[in-house]
């Protein structure tokens, strides 16, 4: 891959990591009048995160046995949803007010101690994620596995906690 285009991609990283969670931080602040409360979403993106999660692991299966075809179907699905998640989750909070957790005691610090890793790796997750996509598509496949290594627990992790975040605060809906 020649270095102009390996610098457009770059480029775009850059302003997709950045451009990313500025947008949804704005969209948050940002009401669609008219529109009735969209509840019936949480749960499908909780699902979709989910799906996610078992996406990515079964990509991971399948690379190990080889079958780099299957794998790279997975994974771009698995970007798919984390897109269509993202848009649900705006659309959500663009209709809806957020719902304050109700629970009590040590439980609380655990759910905002997995809200806020959630949160915040969500953010990180994004540049590694196009920058581990980028490195297979070009074909830099010692380069991908190396980001990818890091990439994958990361991602993982903000699916599943995803989930979690939203069976715990689900009964305050």
């Amino acid at each position: 891959m020649s270095t102009d285009v390996t610098t457009k991609y770059n480029k775009w990283i850059w302003i997709l990591s950045i451009v990313i969670p500025v947008a949804v931080a704005v969209l948050f602040t940002i009401r669609i009048p008219g529109v009735d409360r969209m509840g019936f979403l949480p749960p499908i993106y909780a699902s979709i995160n989910a799906l996610t999660a078992f996406l990515l692991i079964m990509a991971v299966v399948m690379i190990k046995k080889g079958n780099r075809t299957l794998h790279e179907t997975l994974m771009k699905t698995a970007i798919s949803l984390s897109v269509l998640f993202l848009v649900l989750y705006v659309v959500y909070h663009m209709t809806s007010d957020s719902t304050p957790f109700g629970g009590e005691g040590a439980i609380k610090y655990v759910y905002y101690f997995i809200l806020f890793t959630h949160i915040v790796l969500s953010i990180t997750v994004i540049p590694f994620v196009l920058v581990t996509y980028v490195r297979a598509i070009s074909g830099n496949f010692p380069a991908h596995r190396k980001i990818a290594r890091i990439t994958f627990p990361i991602w993982l992790y903000v699916a599943v906690t995803g989930v979690i975040v939203y069976v715990m605060i689900s009964p305050y809906y």
